[in-house]
């Protein structure tokens, strides 16, 4: 069984003779203890490309020290990863190789650089004895693990290299502002803050086994510019947040279109190891993703050639539909427990509170299985695949070398008048299913509009901005609405579960009402929020 543990930490470069200075009296450090010397010998593992490595993400299999095993480490911001750890074995354990499955797809990682690492580690401690930061001062050696490592291409330059560095890593009731303290008297005393991001990227690249390859979804990666000129893309100049229209001069709709893909994409990727370790939020954020990629693809026909995206958006349709089994479960059962938390104790008859209990339990045992099998099925790699292979070679159309400004605002207005029609059609239908069908699909539609905005925005600045924001809160009262709906179906079938075990369906019952009534107070709300989201001077910056 993996753990996991957050590592927050400092790495600094030193020379061969650098001495540690004395770190007693910095910040809350009242002494400072030696805690011996640790030989570790680390195999570290990677794809040919070096996939793992352009992410920022290690694994290893580490022998010696207090914490031998499998390492895999996770980036979660500067300075800052979770290390998920499992015990030695031969082979990487699958739970780790699960975690890079989205970047490495079906290529096994196999070793790259073999470490070795004489460690000198001082524990920086308060007045009570208690630790804050452990300082670890490396002498490292590091050599290729194998020309089997590199099939591709034969490295070039030396087989071995060595240096000496010094990680601070936070422990106990350390904090950052005792990393800050500490990195100033080093700096003082002579070390550097570090070149490279991890040992791995320095063994890498001293070793000749550096790969000029962006990661999927990054930056660089921008396949055919959208003029034809063959040069990779990139941002684009002027492709950054601007405040007005005039931003997005000479900048290709193909550039600011890529960028988004590029976004939703490298979110998918990223987001796969935290939907594995059930992280709050990360079902939800990776299903937006999918759906946010989607619309880009719908909305920018233009730009994209939709023979080659709607195959690929059927299938984020399925991804977004198996993720929602889990995340609609999660998002129903906290509306229905907040619901139930406003019902004064004399109405709560009978054992509501337990039967909701159950009730999402045995959904979300069964959603959360479903969710893992999806990751690790062939189907799931098989889109991954060919996402990656879609911003190697985007299937760009002739407009998408046109100026972005009129080409994104054309898109952005197809996608709000058909919003328009649906929000109108919702409107005039009858009360009851037909409109709460109809106010579904407008909200849709509303979100939809927003995403395309949102795109725009590198294009067109501060007016798509505001623009998205309006509609968003159009989208939000018609999800509310949407949420009342579904709710109002699962009040049914507890009532009904409650009577079946002869408990009293009262309590749901009166929920049920509740949700009638705030379903009723979002329609009446409809049209004057729509009327403040559609006002003409809203959609002049889209009018070209």
């Amino acid at each position: 069984m993996a753990d996991t543990v957050r590592e927050i930490e400092r790495k600094y470069d030193i020379d061969d003779d650098a001495q540690l200075p004395d770190l007693a009296g910095i910040d809350r450090v009242a002494t400072v203890v030696e805690a011996g010397v640790e030989d570790l010998d680390a195999l570290y593992y990677d794809t040919t490309g070096h996939r793992l490595a352009a992410d920022g993400i290690t694994l290893r299999r580490r022998t010696g020290g207090r914490d031998a095993g499998w390492h895999l480490k996770l980036p979660v911001a500067p300075g800052v990863r979770d290390e998920v750890r499992a015990p030695l074995s031969d082979t990487p354990p699958p739970e780790l190789t699960a975690l890079v499955r989205s970047r490495v797809l079906d290529e096994e990682p196999a070793p790259v650089v073999r470490l070795r690492t004489t460690r000198t580690v001082r524990v920086l401690k308060d007045a009570l004895g208690a630790p804050l930061a452990e300082v670890a001062v490396d002498a490292v050696r590091a050599q290729r693990a194998g020309e089997s490592a590199s099939k591709v291409e034969v490295p070039t330059g030396p087989v071995e290299a060595r240096w000496r560095e010094i990680e601070v890593e936070l422990t106990g009731d350390g904090d950052t502002a005792l990393l800050d303290e500490v990195g100033r008297a080093l700096v003082e005393a002579g070390a550097r803050p570090a070149s490279a991001q991890s040992k791995l990227a320095r063994a890498l690249a001293e070793t000749g086994q550096e790969r000029d390859r962006p990661a999927p979804g990054g930056a660089g990666t921008g396949g055919r510019r959208a003029n034809g000129s063959g040069k990779r893309g990139g941002k684009g100049k002027g492709a950054g947040k601007g405040k007005g229209a005039g931003k997005g001069k000479g900048v290709t709709a193909g550039d600011v279109v890529l960028r988004y893909v590029r976004e939703q994409v490298r979110a998918i990727i990223e987001l796969d190891p935290a939907v594995r370790r059930d992280l709050p939020d990360s079902v939800h954020q990776m299903r937006v993703a999918t759906r946010r990629l989607r619309s880009a693809f719908r909305s920018y026909t233009k730009v994209l050639d939709r023979a080659a995206t709607q195959p690929i958006g059927l299938e984020l349709k399925w991804l977004a539909a198996e993720l929602g089994v889990d995340r609609d479960r999660e998002v129903l059962t906290a509306r229905l427990r907040k619901a139930l938390a406003g019902v004064p104790r004399t109405l709560l008859l009978g054992p509501v509170d337990a039967r909701l209990r159950i009730w999402s339990e045995r959904r979300r045992a069964g959603s959360r299985k479903e969710v893992l099998a999806v990751l690790d099925g062939p189907r799931y790699l098989s889109l991954l695949k060919t996402l990656h292979a879609l911003l190697e070679e985007p299937p760009l159309r002739p407009a998408a070398g046109r100026p972005a400004p009129r080409v994104v605002s054309q898109a952005v207005l197809k996608d709000y008048r058909r919003l328009a029609r649906r929000v109108e059609a919702a409107l005039a239908a009858p009360a009851g299913r037909e409109r709460d069908e109809a106010l579904h699909g407008a909200r849709k539609a509303a979100k939809r509009t927003r995403y395309a905005a949102e795109a725009s925005r590198p294009a067109l600045g501060r007016p798509a901005k505001k623009f998205a924001r309006r509609i968003k809160r159009v989208q939000q009262l018609l999800g509310d609405h949407q949420d009342s709906v579904v709710a109002r179906e699962a009040l049914r079938e507890l009532a009904t579960q409650a009577h079946r075990a002869g408990e009293g369906g009262f309590t749901f019952g009166l929920l049920h009402g509740r949700e009638e009534a705030l379903a009723a107070d979002r329609e009446r709300e409809l049209p004057g929020r729509w009327e403040k989201a559609s006002r003409r001077k809203h959609r002049a910056a889209f009018r070209r």
